[in-house]
């Protein structure tokens, strides 16, 4: 059947001779850019929220969890990368293997991962920004710095009249700023992105250390809180805290993750893919596992769980214990932080958009267009910019994130699936990284991944399955007419 058609290896090697990216990435700069995708809106934000509603003190053993079926997939992206060192990370590694429609499918809900990635980081960035003009002793108003059932959650808290109308502006604006330094140019966004992991990685270790200090062990008693199922608004049971919370956490944490992944959609400008890639995913993942499990330990440690702030967990815990002079400290270093987590998704989405319109399943006009003089793809961009913009301006941080992880979870279960499938296939490819022990690593990846998948909210599986269909509907209407693998089937 045509929609199990497989690219040839030899047509992305072609692709690769023939790109226009500038291929400017050493080893130490894709790291850079894996760190800087991963520490950012779980550790300063999410952890808020998985501790707060879900996890309590167990939260480290969340991302232990969610670190687990990382470590699988890692090591199968690994592999993949050393073999199509191309731009289009799970697209392009799926329509080598198992074949177009597989490949589309995957593609489509990587904008779950990327593009809904950029927007909860976005709305995490707001919410420091607003706290950091605080300590400035400028106040927004809640209407105009929060989506409308956020304004009105905390309008209700402090006792005041809700508003009709709410607009997140700081996350607006900040998404605009971003989608700038990535239409100059990769190398601009990569320096940017440099200088910023080095703020961040000081920042956490800063937090680890000086938090140890203040660590009261009673803060982790219980360690998991007993269970509590909450019904809500749309009838669906929620099960908080428990083993079952536990894992809720880890599928809200596992979008702490995601950066690993994104420094595969960057091959295209590495000066040496087949050997950094591979070194550059497992490294950055390696690095933040460690770093999350130490900081969730602390924060957890420093204060009562029900006491961290949702939107600025790791500020709210050092101001919990008194200490207001590092909230200033962290509040500059994690809006500073997240500007680069942005950065690298929009950055991975662009990617990706740019090697689906090269195989002609989306639009080449819009999507695979290269700027003249800046050579990035600055349609695709404005694009993207312009749609993380409104969604995060009026969309709740929690609802997003969900839809973010969903993304994330398959596209890493369709690696481990693809990897296993290649290594069959084409057993004679050179492979200069060989994932070890591929078969039982890439089923227990897969199984991780989609048992993770099961632990999310019903109202969150509902609109994934409208996202899947829509993508189905897409891919029929258009991909599959104008992809150019169906172009030479017509005319060999």
């Amino acid at each position: 059947m045509s929609v199990w058609r497989i690219k040839p290896v030899s047509a992305f090697e072609a692709d690769m001779k023939k790109s226009d990216l500038k291929r400017v990435l050493t080893k130490w700069g894709l790291t850079s850019l894996g760190i800087g995708a991963i520490i950012g809106g779980g550790i300063f934000t999410l952890t808020g929220i998985a501790a707060h509603d879900y996890a309590g003190p167990a939260l480290a053993l969340s991302f232990v969890i969610a670190g687990i079926g990382c470590l699988f997939a890692s090591l199968c992206y690994a592999e993949f990368a050393s073999v199509l060192p191309v731009e289009g990370s799970a697209y392009a590694y799926a329509y080598g293997t198992v074949g177009e429609l597989f490949a589309w499918f995957i593609g489509w809900n990587l904008i779950l991962e990327y593009m809904m990635g950029a927007t909860t980081v976005a709305v995490a960035w707001s919410g420091y920004f607003v706290k950091l003009l605080h300590l400035f002793h400028i106040d927004f108003p809640i209407w105009l710095c929060n989506d409308l059932a956020s304004a009105k959650e905390k309008c209700l808290a402090a006792g005041i009249e809700a508003p009709g109308f709410a607009f997140n502006l700081p996350a607006f604006l900040i998404t605009w700023v971003v989608t700038a330094i990535l239409v100059k140019g990769i190398k601009e966004a990569a320096s940017t992105n440099n200088i910023i992991v080095i703020i961040k990685i000081a920042v956490v270790l800063f937090v680890i250390v000086v938090g140890a200090f203040y660590i009261n062990t009673d803060n982790w008693h219980p360690f998991i809180p007993d269970p509590v199922k909450v019904i809500g608004e749309d009838g669906a049971e929620t099960v908080k805290f428990g083993f079952g919370g536990v894992l809720t956490a880890a599928t809200i944490v596992f979008f702490a993750y995601i950066g690993f992944d994104a420094v595969s959609t960057q091959a295209g400008e590495a000066i040496n893919p087949k050997k950094d890639v591979p070194f550059a995913i497992i490294a950055s993942l390696v690095v933040c596992t460690i770093l999350y499990i130490l900081v969730s330990l602390v924060l957890t440690g420093m204060v009562k769980y029900d006491q961290l702030d949702k939107a600025a967990p790791v500020a709210s815990a050092f101001s919990g214990i008194g200490l207001n002079w590092a909230v200033f400290f962290i509040t500059i270093a994690a809006t500073a932080g997240l500007t680069s987590v942005m950065l690298v998704m929009m950055l991975g989405q662009t990617r990706i958009f740019l090697g689906m319109a090269k195989d002609g399943l989306l639009p080449r006009g819009m999507f695979g267009t290269l700027h003249p003089r800046f050579k990035t793809p600055y349609k695709s961009t404005l694009l993207i910019g312009a749609i993380v913009s409104v969604v995060a301006s009026v969309t709740p941080i929690d609802k997003i994130s969900e839809m973010c992880s969903m993304g994330t979870l398959l596209a890493f279960a369709m690696v481990c699936v693809a990897v296993m499938i290649l290594r069959k296939k084409k057993p004679e490819l050179d492979r200069p990284y060989r994932t070890p022990a591929v078969y039982l690593v890439g089923t227990l990846g897969v199984l991780f991944n989609l048992f993770l998948m099961t632990q999310v909210r019903a109202s969150t599986w509902k609109f994934f399955l409208i996202w899947g269909t829509l993508g189905v509907i897409v891919y029929f209407l258009y991909s599959k007419r104008n992809s150019n693998l169906e172009k030479q089937n017509l005319n060999p």
